[in-house]
């Protein structure tokens, strides 16, 4: 049946569309942190259908919600009044800390980020943005060409004109020696030296933990510190929270709040979780730069009801039940458990993470080579453990991304701990 059913998607869908496995997987139906496939095969799933799962499959809250607003209407567009989009942007707005704060809402990241480097290009009249090597914003042309990973960048063509900037990832490139206040320091340097070269950027556009690049972050405090210096040019900061939203990390709702001495970001984009599956994007910024467009836009899809009604009923579920505060006590026992079964593992570089967003490098013994063909193979060896995992880490794709729903027991945690063992000893 899964054969027949991948020989279709073969005939009818672009050759770049990836699949995981050596037999890709089909899955059928999930409730809680699990999810079954059309064999009956029940997996432990500790990617959330990328990150997007983010409180638990089929959560009653929400499918009550959607369930009953599609009932009532399921989609009008933005020219008419939409109170679960106004209810749902009231409760973000405050959430977001930004003074003043108006709401956009998209259908995906890709949309969030471009939306946002629409409104950074039109207020600051420029075309020119900084961005983090090793950073991946979405596939649209525009989101493409501030992606500073070249797996995930199939053309150099772009309406904007990109510089990258050094401090996305802090254990590899020139200043990975350094200590983090060394390594800040050296950042700062480097991109006040940049600055010197080209006319000043409208916008530095940064993920707080870079996601498809392998859950890599710089020290905290390194965006503060680009801030201080940009905002002395007028530069917009955005912080891309596609992943990093919502309480993942743990240590805070925000992935920016770890670089937050002088205050939240100009914009900040988000997607994935907040609709725990449905169709969900955004903008969050100023007033003067929400408002800035001079033309005239709606969006047919973003904002439609029943996504609205999914977000407000998994953001109310979220914040009732503390998962940020779940995701950072789970989590940092997670983290912990598999670094000790990493340990002696040769081909394990680094374990890294924050809550339920950890990162497990795996390089060629004796090297900092990256190692794919490893990573592939433990990803297989879960699966057949009966655990789902991710993979990035730029085009080698070789650190394996572990990010379950924020709701994750301790119990499912140390079940998953035990499957990544086993598939890591296995080397």
């Amino acid at each position: 049946m899964t054969g027949d059913l991948l020989a279709r998607h073969r005939a009818v869908l672009p050759e770049w569309l990836a699949l995981y496995y050596g037999e890709p997987l089909e899955i059928t139906h999930g409730e809680g942190r699990h999810v079954w496939d059309s064999a009956g095969n029940k997996y432990l799933d500790f990617f959330g259908g990328i990150l997007t799962t983010m409180t638990a499959h089929a959560l009653p809250e929400v499918t009550k919600a959607v369930s009953e607003q599609a009932g009532r209407i399921v989609h009008s567009s933005t020219l008419y009044l939409n109170r679960p989009m106004v209810e749902l942007a009231e409760r973000i707005a405050q959430l977001s800390a930004i003074p003043d704060a108006r709401v956009f809402f998209t259908t995906s990241g890709t949309e969030a980020n471009d939306t946002a480097l629409l409104l950074a290009t039109a207020h600051r009249r420029g075309n020119t943005v900084l961005a983090m090597r090793n950073s991946y914003h979405g596939r649209s042309f525009a989101s493409v060409g501030v992606t500073g990973n070249r797996g995930w960048s199939p053309t150099s063509l772009s309406p904007l004109q990109t510089l990258y900037v050094h401090g996305g990832v802090r254990a590899r490139g020139p200043y990975a020696h350094l200590d983090d206040r060394e390594f800040i320091d050296a950042c700062v340097a480097d991109l006040t030296d940049l600055l010197g070269h080209t006319r000043d950027p409208v916008a530095l556009i940064a993920e707080p933990v870079q996601g498809v690049g392998g859950f890599t972050s710089p020290p905290d405090g390194l965006y503060a510190a680009f801030r201080a210096v940009l905002r002395e040019r007028g530069v917009l900061w955005i912080a891309d929270e596609v992943q990093t939203g919502w309480g993942r990390t743990g240590d805070h709702f925000w992935g920016w709040q770890a670089h937050a001495r002088n205050g939240p970001p100009d914009i900040v984009t988000f997607a994935k979780g907040l609709g725990n599956g449905m169709s969900v994007g955004g903008v969050i910024a100023r007033a003067e730069i929400m408002n800035c467009l001079d033309a005239n836009s709606i969006s047919t899809f973003g904002g439609t009801q029943i996504t609205m009604a999914a977000g407000l009923a998994n953001l109310t579920h979220l914040l009732e039940n503390d998962l940020q505060g779940n995701a950072r006590r789970v989590g940092g026992l997670l983290v912990e458990r598999l670094r000790s079964a990493a340990a002696g593992v040769p081909h394990v570089r680094e374990v890294r993470g924050r809550g339920l967003m950890i990162g497990v490098e795996l390089t060629r013994p004796g090297t900092d080579e990256a190692d794919p063909e490893a990573a592939s193979a433990v990803q297989e060896e879960a699966r057949a453990g009966g655990l789902l995992i991710g993979r990035g880490g730029g085009h080698d794709t070789s650190v394996l991304r572990i990010a379950p729903p924020l709701s994750l027991t301790v119990a499912e945690a140390e079940e998953g701990a035990a499957v990544l063992e086993r598939a890591l000893r296995g080397l």
